[in-house]
């Protein structure tokens, strides 16, 4: 597992990533809570024709810090790390949730090295709505220090996970699934928690010049449609699609979810080799919310 030192705000990270695959730089930057693994369906998808770098940001997985405050600037640093010292020069950039956050936030700081960005599940700006769900997941995860993270992990499929989970998810199986994330969740997810209630990346929404995929969640209960809306107005070279799942689409359909991006990423792959060969690229219709 390649690791590569970085300095931050309040001193340094030793970041963890994937390398894998061959081809054009792809870039993936999970959400909170999360590790670099829950893009293994998606590195299985591309890994014949993208070269994929997946990182782990502080407090997930094998990445280790200095343990204090986090900023998305921070973290944003920690993704552009990773991939230079993969050799990246230009990447495609795929986030989600937080992950989308950080990724709009190195898109608008380096626009020269995106090649394209798909955001799933992203937000604008921490308004007052997801400011009060925020503070209650560090409610919960307070609460749950002294026992792991059983009262958050039970929240979770409930806020996450759109109908068609529960459609075919029985109680036993998803008590299962409740002590699999409490498990599992990142040892660092408060610090990451405090990173979602400072994001506000209106200012930069404008600097972000790589054509966009802004996907939604039909059934985000977590991220609401006006902050898509938000995206797509401010992002100049942006489009909309929709997955029939709910915050959760990572883990709620993998391959629904790999493939929608793929397609994408197939899509702008094969438009700059187009471009590179002298022809001119057929436009995409923009489908905006």
């Amino acid at each position: 597992m390649p690791l590569t030192r970085v300095p931050l705000g309040s001193g340094a990270a030793d970041v963890a990533y994937d390398r894998t695959g061959t081809g054009p730089g792809l870039v993936l930057v999970h959400g909170t809570g999360a590790t670099r693994e829950q893009w293994l369906p998606l590195t299985e998808a591309v890994a014949d024709r993208f070269t994929v770098v997946a990182p782990d940001y502080s407090g997930s997985g094998g990445t280790t810090d200095h343990g204090g405050p986090l900023t998305l600037a921070d973290l944003a640093d920690e993704v552009l790390a990773a991939a230079d010292h993969a050799g990246l020069d230009r990447f495609h950039l795929v986030g989600h949730s937080l992950g989308a956050a950080i990724a709009t936030h190195l898109a608008a700081h380096h626009p020269e090295r995106v090649r394209s960005l798909v955001l799933h599940a992203g937000w604008a700006h921490t308004d007052s709505r997801l400011r009060a769900q925020f503070t209650y997941w560090l409610d919960l995860l307070h609460a749950d220090a002294a026992h792991g993270t059983a009262h958050f992990a039970r929240m979770l499929p409930l806020a996450a996970f759109g109908p068609r989970y529960w459609e075919r998810t029985g109680t036993a199986a998803n008590e299962e699934l409740v002590r699999g994330l409490a498990a599992a969740l990142a040892p660092g997810i408060a610090r990451q928690v405090e990173v979602d209630l400072s994001v506000d990346l209106r200012p930069l929404l404008g600097r972000v010049t790589a054509p966009t995929l802004v996907l939604a969640s039909a059934h985000d209960q977590i991220i609401g449609a006006d902050q898509q809306r938000a995206l797509l107005a401010g992002i100049p070279d942006s489009r909309y699609q929709e997955i029939d799942a709910g915050h959760g689409a990572p883990g709620e359909d993998p391959a629904g979810f790999a493939a929608l991006i793929a397609g994408f990423l197939d899509e702008r792959r094969a438009a700059e080799e187009v471009r590179a060969a002298g022809a001119p690229a057929e436009p995409a219709v923009a489908a905006r919310a």
